[in-house]
């Protein structure tokens, strides 16, 4: 008899036993998950101490670097206020850096920019000052008669043909002629403006050139291809422009091209120039 109530008393423990540990084993699993691995947090710590591990060098081209300056230059020169877009101004510099680079210019850092897609009745002539990031003038210019009324359109390189030619210009040497005092101007590109000495194309002052022709005639008088100035400007543009510096004019023809525009060179002689950077 006794020994049937040790069994029974036996029996019961282990239930009881089976029954706590149903209880218990769902906290321990919950403590368990809830604690964090030891790599995760190694890897954490390593990474919170040296953030820069992981980061990507990202290299910066040279053609990046060179848009960026430029447009710099191009803010800095406050010009798209005054209509100088930047695509002009782009090509212009990118013109002035080959010129540079070849030797064919002087230091004194000008940029001459004259636009023929633009209305003769807004000032389309700029004198850059590089060095200071400055304009110098900005003011009217005539075309030739024969490249338009008030809009240019056409451009030769032909003698006779009265009309403005599109292109890089080098200035030269001044001279007193028929429109008093004047600045020669040498073309530097091929088979567009390369006759302008020849042709007597050369920036000279004209009484046509004027807001009073404007206003009596709704746009500018012309010339017969050169660069007119207005009278009260001229000599003072004549003087800073003068002796090799660049002159690019623009124009609305999509068959211009240029060795000077190459932007290889461009970019060598810009990104070595610290004066402009």
């Amino acid at each position: 008899m006794m020994e049937n109530i040790s069994v029974v008393r036996r029996q019961r423990l282990k239930l009881k036993s089976r029954r706590m540990v149903r209880r218990v084993l769902p906290f321990v699993a919950a403590l368990f998950m809830a604690t964090p691995m030891a790599a995760p947090v190694t890897r954490s710590k390593a990474a919170a101490t040296n953030p820069k591990t992981h980061l990507p060098k990202v290299a910066v081209s040279k053609a990046t670097l060179f848009d960026q300056k430029v447009r710099d230059l191009y803010r800095d020169l406050q010009v798209e206020q005054q209509g100088l877009t930047f695509e002009v101004f782009e090509k212009a510099m990118t013109g002035y850096l080959n010129l540079e680079e070849a030797g064919k210019v002087s230091d004194k850092q000008l940029l001459t920019v004259v636009d023929f897609s633009l209305p003769s009745t807004q000032k389309r002539l700029w004198v850059l000052d590089l060095g200071s990031k400055q304009v110098k003038f900005h003011t009217l210019v005539a075309h030739g008669r024969n490249s338009g009324e008030n809009m240019a359109t056409t451009f030769s390189n032909e003698n006779e043909s009265n009309k403005s030619s599109l292109g890089f210009y080098v200035t030269e040497g001044e001279y007193v002629g028929k429109h008093g005092r004047s600045l020669k101007l040498a073309g530097v590109d091929e088979g567009y403006n390369t006759n302008a000495l020849m042709r007597s194309v050369v920036m000279h002052g004209a009484d046509y050139v004027s807001e009073e022709f404007i206003r009596q005639n709704g746009r500018l008088g012309r010339s017969l291809g050169c660069p007119a100035l207005p009278m009260d400007q001229k000599d003072a543009i004549i003087e800073a422009v003068g002796g090799q510096t660049a002159m690019f004019i623009n124009g609305p023809d999509s068959r211009y091209s240029s060795k000077y525009l190459n932007q290889d060179v461009a970019m060598s002689t810009l990104l070595d120039n610290s004066q402009m950077i």
